[in-house]
């Protein structure tokens, strides 16, 4: 049996660029290609955050939070408004360290989003592959009250469908 943990959660620095870009290629799932604008995204979000939890008035393009275990950083989470939508939030990337799947760090990084975005977020989105490996993560958010919305045959390769998936937060 798996014990869940109680991450410490934080704004990303500069100093977990590495980190990130290392933990989001262990997890197995992502090419190349997207680990550099997973790396492209992380910097721009600490560049134009200070470290909080909570999204300020100001607009920035991404919001990012890490996740510590006993001092080291197991996961991220970057989200962000979408443009030329009402309260339409994007939840853009999620990576845990593959030694912590299972132990709730992914589940308090959706939640601490969640929470942040109260009152500013009525629908928050999440795009993912319909690939047979990414079969887990498309539970991980069925099981926290994502509903999938539609999906799109062949949109990131052929025989990898784009699975796209909504939770209504309530916002304006």
């Amino acid at each position: 049996m798996t014990t869940l943990v109680h991450p410490r959660l934080r704004g990303l620095t500069r100093e977990d660029v590495a980190r990130v870009v290392e933990l989001t290629r262990a997890t197995g799932v992502f090419r190349d290609s997207e680990l550099d604008i997973a790396e492209e995204v992380v910097r721009e979000a600490v560049r134009s955050s200070p470290s909080t939890t909570e999204p300020e008035a100001e607009n920035r393009p991404y919001y990012a939070l890490g996740a510590e275990l006993d001092g080291r950083l197991v996961g991220w989470i970057c989200w962000g408004a979408t443009p030329c939508t009402v309260g339409t939030w994007d939840l853009y990337w999620l990576a845990v360290d593959p030694a912590a799947h299972g132990r709730g760090v992914g589940t308090a990084l959706v939640e601490a989003m969640e929470r942040a975005l109260r009152g500013r977020a009525r629908l928050v989105v999440v795009n993912t592959s319909g690939r047979e490996d990414y079969a887990p993560t498309r539970r991980f958010y069925e099981a926290r009250g994502y509903t999938r919305a539609a999906v799109v045959k062949d949109y990131y390769a052929p025989g990898d469908d784009q699975v796209i998936y909504t939770k209504q937060l309530g916002g304006p």
